[in-house]
C-alpha cells in the first residue's frame, strides 16, 4: 500500500514523539530482529527504529528490504532512524 503525502505526514506527526523500539546491530537483520519488527508492527503500527550502521547506502537497504519482507510503508528516515507503518487489525 503506497501512503499518499497527506498520509505521511499525518503519520510523521504521530511518530514524532516516538522512541526506536527496534534496533539493527552489528550482525544485520537477524531472524531475532525480524520478529521483532513483525511484532512490533502487528502491536502498534506505526514504529521507529534504529540501524547502527555508518554508510548511508547500507542502511537505505535494509529499510527497503524490511519494508518488502513486512509488507510495510517507509514513512521517514532521518540518519539512522527510520519510521514504519503497516495497517493491522490488532490496533484499534
Amino acid at each position: 500500500m503506497a501512503l499518499v503525502p497527506k498520509q505521511k505526514q499525518a503519520l510523521k506527526g504521530k511518530a514524532h514523539k516516538l522512541k526506536p523500539i527496534v534496533i539493527v546491530g552489528n550482525n544485520g537483520l537477524t531472524e531475532t530482529v525480524n520478529i521483532e519488527i513483525d511484532r512490533a508492527l502487528t502491536d502498534h503500527e506505526l514504529i521507529k527504529m534504529r540501524i547502527n550502521s555508518e554508510d548511508r547506502d547500507l542502511r537505505r537497504a535494509l529499510f527497503a528490504e524490511i519494508c518488502e519482507l513486512h509488507q510495510a510503508d517507509l514513512v521517514q528516515t532521518v540518519g539512522k532512524i527510520g519510521v514504519l507503518y503497516r495497517l493491522s487489525d490488532k490496533v484499534k
